[in-house]
């Protein structure tokens, strides 16, 4: 999993609510047997319904950080919504709530979410879509967001945080622990096996 410390880049506004994960990856590019080749279809019908959808906007392509608004990903459980955000570049998403399922998804995958209040969502969302151009900076390590010269923290699980600026999995996590599980199995043997020969 790749390592998420700080980051600086454009936003790109959505500003809608409720966007569930077919809105972020139709079903009918979910064909593949492996997680690559989602990127290219992010919002695929969306932009094919509204030309002036942001992520057809050449100002808006390389954002690395989406601002969107109350519940999103919604819907389905489908992981491929992660990979598909991160395939097509996005790192962090902020929005002023998550669906449970994706969130979880999120995290497992190295995708940064951050929840803020909707009314500091709704002004930024003004801020963004009236200057493309403006930078954001995340920084996970002091759990801070500067934009348009507002710098404000936010919270996050610890255990994420650890696993996301170390880029580790679930999986990766627990093997960085191999030692400890270890000596932890080999005491409690020694311990049984004393108890038992007595």
């Amino acid at each position: 999993m790749q390592q998420f410390t700080s980051l600086t880049s454009a936003v790109i506004p959505l500003n809608l609510d409720n966007v569930d994960t077919d809105m972020i990856i139709p079903a009918q590019f979910l064909k593949s047997i492996s997680a690559d080749g989602y990127g290219e279809n992010l919002f695929a019908n969306l932009k094919t319904m509204y030309p002036d959808f942001n992520f057809n906007q050449a100002a808006y392509m390389s954002g690395e950080i989406l601002l969107a608004k109350s519940n999103f990903g919604c819907g389905s459980s489908r992981e491929h919504a992660v990979w598909a955000i991160q395939q097509s570049g996005i790192k962090a998403v902020l929005a002023s709530s998550y669906s449970d399922i994706f969130f979880n998804n999120a995290a497992k995958n190295g995708l940064l979410l951050i929840c803020l209040p909707e009314s500091t969502i709704n002004h930024w969302l003004e801020l963004a879509l009236a200057d493309c151009n403006a930078q954001m900076t995340i920084d996970l390590v002091e759990q801070t967001i500067s934009y348009q010269q507002q710098t404000l923290h936010f919270s996050y699980d610890e255990f994420r945080k650890h696993c996301l600026i170390n880029g580790l999995d679930d999986l990766d996590f627990l093997l960085s622990h191999k030692a400890e599980i270890n000596n932890y199995e080999q005491k409690h043997s020694e311990q049984k096996n004393s108890s038992t020969s007595r």
